[in-house]
């Protein structure tokens, strides 16, 4: 693959058989348009809605859904609930279908970033054409303004700088020349004689020559990358699948076991047409009750009540298993520039007067290196006091804003007349300056080129020769900011008396008397340090990865705590990193830090590596070089403010106000949305255990059973209001004390399958006890089939009002309920109330023989609410033990 940085203008105007002053003819380009194609990004084949809607019911969690609607419906004539379940199931798809349809809009965004048209020379005459027409071998015309239509080769830069943060993530524009690189391998932020696709020019002109159209160029390869690459199934997706699979062949185990046994008591003369149905209707009843059809619904309403929860704290979920995902996070791999960092260059450190001062110090508006500032820069003031210009010249004149000078009146008193422009080759840029009759000339740049142009020093308001010595210092003190990552520039000055007929360097910038030095930096973000400390005590590490140099990322990286100061060897540049093989980087991944001057390709390289050992990855990002990781990561997170259309739309999550601290609220609460999640499905699966293993014992004991209808309402009334009164709990205290869960872990990770099998278990021996109690209880004791029915009224009753004791269990899993933030889910106490009137409706008069009931006395009232008490009583105390042996 051709390079082209390392070959001359000329050579390859030749291979491309164009003209570097004319361009290509018209007749020319009209063919290699055919050949080539237009300038433009392709997307995948999209699928058709319909398709998309089929693809949703793929998930073995819906086959168990759509099954149970069956059963519901077709054998037990339980319409409504089987219209339940299939309104869930569509909703579901249909919800699936948006998410899949917004995951498309990267590419869409990416194809709007193309600039409309072009100024190209062609038959050696400048026209406008539509850039989608631009062919290789185009010459085309740069200036400030534009955006970057196609890749470029340079053939000719006047001061030229493009911004490229968007697809590098270089923090300030890049300085462009024409001149031919010699090293090989150059990482694509320092290809200096190349110019991007959809990138910015802020300043200057150029001509080049179009290298690489459409799917070729470097914004293309990351289209391809997007185009490319895997959806990752969220470990909430993943658990649900889990959790469908296991319950279905559960499910169809103890059905089909219960259906045999049941036949195979019955005497050989009782094996007939009745007995079979009747048995198939108990095998549907256990089916009912041990599918958690409502559990889909209930994990959506958390997750949905989840996300606007998290919009309330700036955090924006575009694609709801990610409010969970986030809670189960290892990795941020977070981008420097926009996400960690402001984005914008600001003045840190000032040397004047040989004293080395931060930004907060006070200085005086006479003073020769302010003024320099000021007046030797080409930054635009708006009348709100916005700036337009080069990032680094605008914080200059922030600076001065910041330190209350009056910069209005300062250009109106030294109002510019002559100027000699910035150039990339001698790094200055000058200005004449006219107050009364003398004329102040500003100098700006490279501090090591303008000391070579030095000749005297302001120190304290008094001018003196240059010395050697005070050069050195001046060097010195030069080097220890830049060894800060500061990104530092020479001033100067003279007076002169008159203006110069031919402003050049060899005039203007002469004999000139110094006046600082000034050191600026893209800042860390004030709240992102504590963030990585948080993040960091949450288990959770940070990993910097950035398109900037390596120093600036190293020193970023030591300000904010995610690396210790002096260690080099935890910074991978992406050069290193392409010398290092799959194998070795994925076992090694875990000895870097911090990754500086890499590729869209390295970024999605370094998280495939961390999800290869295992670790659930977030990842931030604003540029359209971060949306390939974006969309590879488990989690991307994008920025609101500064992020692209293309990192936006590729992202999970985009941050409102694009804050890293918003990043380790929104981890506290999709820890919270899991722990609800497991409270939830701990508290359904512990009721269905209870409810299937009174069937089943009821059915091996030849007892009564209960009927369909019964377990259906039992179901309506006590999954749904507190199964969803859980999933809106508060979070726990010390949440962020504990460790990430793991990709490993589950659902029933954390003690909670081991309780949901004892909780279920205890609450089918109560259930049992109760109907016992009732065979020897209440008003009925002496009419044995009067009797039974009381009993299995107060099994009915136990089993429904049980469970709504047990939410109360399962609002801590481990911990006590005995405190007073127990009750502090007002949402969660009216649920239970109100399940518990519908539960009791059963016992009004004209409901008994609807769902075939008795009315009890008290006494076996009593029974009934003992046995709600003793459940809740019982699990307290295993609790205790398990606190007590270190189990939680």
């Amino acid at each position: 693959m051709k390079n082209f940085y390392d070959q001359d203008a000329n050579d390859i105007a030749k291979e491309l058989t164009t003209s570097t002053t004319d361009g290509l003819s018209s007749q020319e380009a009209k063919k290699r348009l055919a050949e080539h194609g237009p300038n433009a990004l392709a997307a995948k084949q999209k699928k058709s809605m319909f398709m998309r809607f089929l693809d949703q019911f793929k998930d073995f969690m819906i086959i168990v859904l759509i099954a149970a609607a069956i059963l519901s419906g077709v054998v037990a004539g339980e319409w409504t609930d089987a219209a339940i379940i299939m309104i869930v199931v569509i909703l579901n798809a249909v919800l699936g279908v948006i998410q899949e349809a917004r995951s498309e809009a990267a590419i869409e965004a990416l194809k709007e970033m193309a600039t409309p048209s072009a100024h190209v020379k062609r038959d050696g005459k400048v026209i406008e054409i539509p850039s989608t027409d631009l062919v290789p071998g185009d010459l085309v015309m740069l200036e400030a303004g534009d955006v970057v239509p196609a890749d470029l080769r340079l053939v000719s830069a006047h001061s030229l700088k493009i911004e490229e943060a968007a697809l590098t993530g270089e923090s300030v524009p890049v300085e462009k020349n024409s001149e031919t690189l010699t090293e090989k391998d150059v990482p694509l932020a320092e290809r200096v004689n190349l110019a991007f696709s959809s990138t910015n020019v802020t300043y200057g002109r150029a001509e080049g020559i179009v290298i690489k159209t459409g799917m070729d160029t470097e914004v293309g390869k990351i289209a391809t990358m997007l185009n490319e690459a895997d959806e990752t199934d969220t470990p909430l997706k993943q658990n649900l699948n889990q959790l469908g699979k296991t319950l279905t062949i559960m499910i169809l185990l103890i059905c089909v076991f219960v259906f045999a046994v049941g036949v195979l008591k019955a005497s050989p003369a009782d094996r007939n047409s009745a007995l079979l149905i009747n048995m198939f209707l108990v095998a549907v009843s256990l089916a009912v009750a041990a599918i958690p059809e409502g559990l889909p619904a209930i994990v959506t309403i958390i997750l949905a009540l989840g996300t606007q929860t998290m919009a309330k704290h700036k955090a924006i979920v575009r694609k709801l298993p990610a409010v969970e995902t986030l809670g189960a996070t290892d990795i941020i791999c977070s981008d420097k520039t926009g996400t960690l960092t402001q984005n914008k260059m600001t003045v840190e450190q000032l040397f004047y007067d040989k004293k080395l001062v931060d930004n907060k110090v006070a200085i005086d508006q006479a003073n020769p290196a302010l003024m320099a500032m000021v007046l030797a820069n080409d930054t635009k003031i708006e009348s709100s006091n916005s700036l337009l210009g080069d990032p680094t010249e605008t914080s200059l004149i922030q600076y001065a804003f910041d330190q209350k000078i009056d910069v209005f009146k300062m250009l109106d008193t030294y109002k510019r007349v002559q100027e000699v422009p910035f150039d990339s080759e001698r790094k200055l840029m000058s200005t004449v300056n006219q107050y009364g009759d003398k004329y102040f000339v500003a100098v700006k740049g490279a501090p090591d080129e303008l000391l070579k142009r030095v000749a005297s020093v302001e120190i304290n308001g008094h001018v003196r020769p240059i010395t050697d010595d005070a050069k050195e210092e001046i060097l010195a003190t030069n080097q220890k900011l830049a060894k800060q990552a500061l990104r530092v520039l020479g001033l100067a000055y003279k007076v002169v008396d008159n203006t110069y007929d031919d402003p050049t360097t060899d005039n203007v910038e002469q004999e000139l008397i110094f006046a600082g030095l000034v050191g600026m930096i893209d800042p860390e973000r004030p709240e992102a340090r504590d963030a990585v400390a948080e993040a960091h005590r949450a288990g959770i590490r940070t990993v910097m990865i950035t398109g900037d140099h390596q120093v600036t990322a190293q020193a970023i990286a030591e300000r904010l705590g995610i690396l210790e100061a002096g260690h080099d060897e935890r910074v991978l540049t992406g050069a290193q990193l392409d010398e290092l093989d799959d194998d070795y980087f994925i076992k090694h991944v875990g000895d870097y830090n911090v990754y500086a001057r890499v590729s869209p390709e390295h970024k999605v390289r370094i998280v495939k590596a961390w999800q290869a050992n295992g670790k659930i990855v977030a990842m931030t990002g604003d540029g359209v070089n971060d949306a390939p990781s974006l969309k590879q990561a488990d989690i991307g997170i994008g920025m609101g403010i500064t992020g692209t259309e293309v990192s936006k739309g590729a992202a999970d999550m985009v941050l409102a106000d694009d804050n890293f601290a918003t990043i380790v609220e929104a981890v506290k609460q999709g820890r919270k949305v899991f722990s609800n999640i497991q409270k939830a499905i701990l508290y359904l699966m512990s009721c269905n255990v209870g409810e299937v293993l009174t069937v089943f014992m009821m059915t091996m004991l030849g007892w009564d059973i209960l009927a369909p209808v019964q377990l259906l309402w039992i179901n309506l009334v006590t999954d749904t209001l507190p199964a969803i009164a859980l999933g809106i709990e508060p979070i726990e205290d010390g949440i962020m004390d504990r460790k990430p869960r793991g990709r490993k872990s589950n659902f029933f990770s954390g003690g909670v399958a081991s309780s949901i099998i004892y909780q279920g278990i205890l609450e089918g021996v109560l259930v049992l006890s109760a109907y016992q109690i009732g065979l020897h209880v209440g008003p009925h004791v002496n009419e044995p089939s009067l009797q039974h029915g009381d009993a299995l009224t107060m099994a009915f009753l136990t089993l429904g009002l049980i469970q709504l004791f047990h939410a109360i269990n399962s609002k801590y899993i481990h911990q006590s309920i005995f405190r007073k933030r127990t009750w502090s889910n007002k949402w969660f106490n009216g649920a239970i109330v109100l399940a518990a009137i519908i539960m009791s409706a059963v016992e009004i008069p004209f409901m008994t023989k609807f769902f075939d009931v008795t009315e009890l006395d008290p006494v076996q009232w009593l029974v009934v609410l003992c046995a709600g008490v003793a459940m809740i009583v019982i699990v307290e105390v295993v609790k205790l033990f398990q606190r007590k042996l270190g189990k939680e």
